[in-house]
């Protein structure tokens, strides 16, 4: 009985048969490895992370030396958004020999998923070479080669997906974000038979569709790509329904954070930078433009505060962010989160004395993050309010985080931007301007050099021309934003929502004052 014959039952989901012979292999032997971790398999697949979690340790235990073991410790913790100690995991598989082409590709996604793609490149290859023909293998290099700005390499990594498996949605969806669709080049008609065979899949018809809208505006089709948005998001509008309620309780228990910190000797060194707001507003740019720096790393879209605050909270909701665990953080000692914070970021400072923190939604937590981080600088984008909810409303975002279902529909989406507008008067009332900054992403299109110098002074870093080259950064960029963020700046996308005409009509009544 080996381990390969255990994991083959798994894997072809013949769980009772597969966990029987699990059973007689640890009866035969209770310190053998490979029934523990094949059960940890079993466990992953139903759900069931926290046992998963505990029996693959338990193989580790017995077989220190098994990257394979290792490897699935790091997805668990990958899985459940623990991504720092899943990287720590999957750096000890990486420095044991692996022979396994799943687990090199397993050890590629937890270093993709913790924004280390420079790391997680040489895993995919790895894979590939062991076993070139599973797509997945490709798509996901393709994925990390692109946000390395590899762009070119992307490519042929996305068309060996599609080579291998022609029905590979992602695939297209990579491969026309990265390429300017045009009359002559384009993958309409494809796309088009895709989407009539997948539509009634949720997750395919969102990429699909969302590919077919991105070519129809690159045409210069406007009407028709706002259509295609609209069929793209109709069934995860239906089945991720905004609670307009819940959204607003949340954004009024955001504003019951907001209470002066209290320097302190602890903090003293604590400084990192939050770059927050909605998404497709200017984070990424002002993020490259501050980890440009030499002083400072970008650590990418981290939930780590998010997590200390849920796990301080004990709340019972079942979701990180919402207005029950927003209340009790209100009343909470926030020191040991400002210092749990710096321990469990340290690692991604990759060095550096200071580290950019670019979770889009932490402009919920700005209140917080001051009481437990007196030291750190929030800086929100603001970009004119109609191409915010346009820009929203065009980005395909995972269906794996809930707190983006507003872009389903317009005209939440809209309502989402007057409260998001709500809360930062709020800050801007109450946080105090040395710790709080607003930055229009119009106006570093406009005055770069100006708004640059802004912003290394509010930080508290000396001037350096590098920031003015924030293109040449070479560190991977995992947003969406990964193409865009490697050109010098430009305006085309100021005012884009003009070219949209009465097809916006909605969006501009529900804004009101604030359609800009």
């Amino acid at each position: 009985m080996t381990l390969t014959e255990a994991l083959r039952m798994m894997y072809a989901k013949q769980y009772r048969e597969g966990h029987a012979l699990c059973m007689e292999m640890i009866r035969a032997n209770v310190n053998d490895p490979r029934p523990y971790h094949a059960l940890g398999v079993l466990a992953f697949d139903h759900g069931n992370y926290a046992k998963a979690e505990e029996l693959h340790v338990r193989a580790t235990e017995l077989a220190p030396d098994e990257a394979q073991y290792w490897a699935a410790i790091a997805q668990v913790r990958s899985v459940l958004g623990r991504q720092n100690e899943g990287r720590e995991a999957a750096e000890k598989a990486a420095g044991l020999t692996v022979s396994d082409p799943l687990t090199a590709d397993t050890i590629g996604v937890v270093f993709s998923r913790a924004g280390f793609h420079e790391r997680a490149i040489p895993f995919f290859e790895t894979a590939i070479r062991l076993n070139p023909k599973p797509a997945n293998f490709h798509y996901n290099l393709g994925s990390s080669l692109q946000f390395s700005g590899r762009f070119d390499e992307a490519k042929e990594a996305y068309r060996a997906t599609l080579a291998r498996e022609p029905g590979f949605f992602k695939a297209y969806t990579g491969l026309v974000a990265l390429e300017k669709q045009t009359a002559d080049s384009n993958q309409l008609d494809t796309l088009l038979t895709m989407f009539e065979a997948y539509k009634a899949d949720g997750d395919a018809a969102l990429h699909i569709g969302h590919a077919i809208a991105k070519t129809h505006e690159d045409l210069g089709d406007y009407d028709e790509s706002l259509i295609w948005l609209e069929r793209a998001k109709t069934i995860n509008r239906e089945r991720y329904p905004v609670d307009a309620g819940e959204q607003s309780k949340l954004f009024a228990a955001a504003k019951t954070t907001a209470k002066t910190g209290t320097e302190s000797d602890d903090h003293s060194d604590s400084a990192p930078i939050f770059v927050t707001g909605l998404p497709r507003t200017g984070t990424t740019l002002v993020d490259r433009i501050i980890s440009s720096h030499p002083d400072v790393t970008a650590a990418g879209e981290l939930n780590t505060f998010a997590a200390l605050i849920k796990t301080m909270t004990k709340t019972s909701s079942n979701t990180v962010l919402d207005a029950e665990t927003m209340q009790q953080a209100a009343s909470l000692d926030l020191a040991p989160i400002g210092h749990s914070y710096m321990a469990s970021t340290k690692a991604l400072s990759r060095g550096a004395h200071r580290l950019t923190d670019k979770m889009p939604l932490n402009f919920f937590y700005a209140g917080l993050i001051h009481q437990a981080l007196p030291n750190a600088r929030i800086i929100v984008l603001r970009r004119g309010a109609m191409d915010s909810c346009l820009s929203n409303y065009r980005q395909l975002f995972s269906t794996q985080y809930s707190y983006y279902n507003y872009t389903f529909d317009l005209e939440n989406t809209a309502r989402f931007y007057r409260e998001f507008d709500d809360l930062i008067t709020h800050w801007r009332a109450t946080l105090p301007s040395e710790r709080f900054m607003e930055v229009a992403y119009e106006d570093i299109v406009f005055d770069q050099e100006n708004q640059t110098r802004r912003l290394l002074d509010f930080c508290d870093l000396s001037w350096n021309e590098a920031c003015m080259r924030f293109h040449e950064n070479a560190m991977p960029v995992s947003t969406a934003s990964s193409v865009q963020v490697r050109q010098p700046l430009y305006s085309g996308s100021i005012g884009r929502w003009k070219k949209y005409g009465q097809g916006l009509d909605k969006l501009k009544a529900i804004l009101g004052d604030l359609a800009t």
